[in-house]
């Protein structure tokens, strides 16, 4: 990454990787996961478990050869809190990374939120402030606390170490974005019956995706 390029233009470039990534990702949980939304048991043409999944990994995968050369394509405060932990990123860039990540998540979370509103029979589920992410009645599956804290660490410790790995000096260049890309889905594959995935703070900002009840959108979400 060039070391010219304007603090301005990376900021930019990360909000609008994290926009594309909200709206890839959780829009195809609150929009298409479970649809028709009416018949969906007897007439399945949702994407469920897997094409959710594979929309964040692929949003990501878009996303990192679209704005990799820009800003590194962290769109997500774990990582850039990673790439500095690890010595790879400068700290004065840490705190405009994650701003340009939290606006470009919120405007998502808000675009997704009017655009389900829009249907018939739409419910924004207000009784429960932290939403559908978490564990215990926030977690699709029901699991309890140590099981989604185990997941999350293990998971976000995992997707950094991939992205540090292909990333490396030493890896072949050009290829990093499939790799971080296939990591991401296979991590919501994994996690999505558990909390939902989070595996990143931007998920904290965004209207959380029910995909067990697919017409119910909660704004926020509990993080473990």
């Amino acid at each position: 990454m060039a070391q010219d390029i304007p603090v301005s233009k990376k900021f930019l470039a990360e909000l609008i990787g994290t926009f594309w990534l909200v709206l890839g990702g959780c829009g195809s949980a609150v929009l298409a996961a479970n649809f028709p939304y009416d018949n969906a048991a007897a007439n399945p043409l949702g994407l469920g478990f897997l094409g959710v999944s594979l929309a964040f990994g692929l949003t990501l995968l878009t996303m990192a050869y679209a704005i990799g050369h820009i800003s590194g394509c962290h769109i997500n405060p774990a990582v850039s809190f990673g790439l500095w932990a690890g010595g790879r990123f400068r700290g004065s860039l840490l705190l405009p990374y994650i701003a340009a990540q939290v606006i470009g998540a919120v405007i998502a979370g808000g675009l997704i939120l009017l655009v389900a509103s829009g249907r018939a029979g739409f419910e924004l589920a207000g009784s429960n402030p932290l939403a559908t992410n978490g564990f215990g009645a926030h977690s699709p599956g029901g699991y309890g606390f140590v099981a989604a804290l185990v997941i999350e660490v293990v998971l976000t410790f995992i997707f950094l170490l991939v992205i540090l790995g292909t990333t490396d000096k030493l890896a072949p260049v050009g290829f990093a974005g499939l790799p971080i890309g296939l990591s991401l889905t296979l991590i919501h594959l994994i996690s999505i019956p558990v909390t939902n995935t989070e595996v990143g703070a931007f998920y904290w900002t965004v209207p959380a995706p029910d995909i067990v009840n697919p017409g119910r959108v909660e704004h926020g979400s509990a993080s473990v």
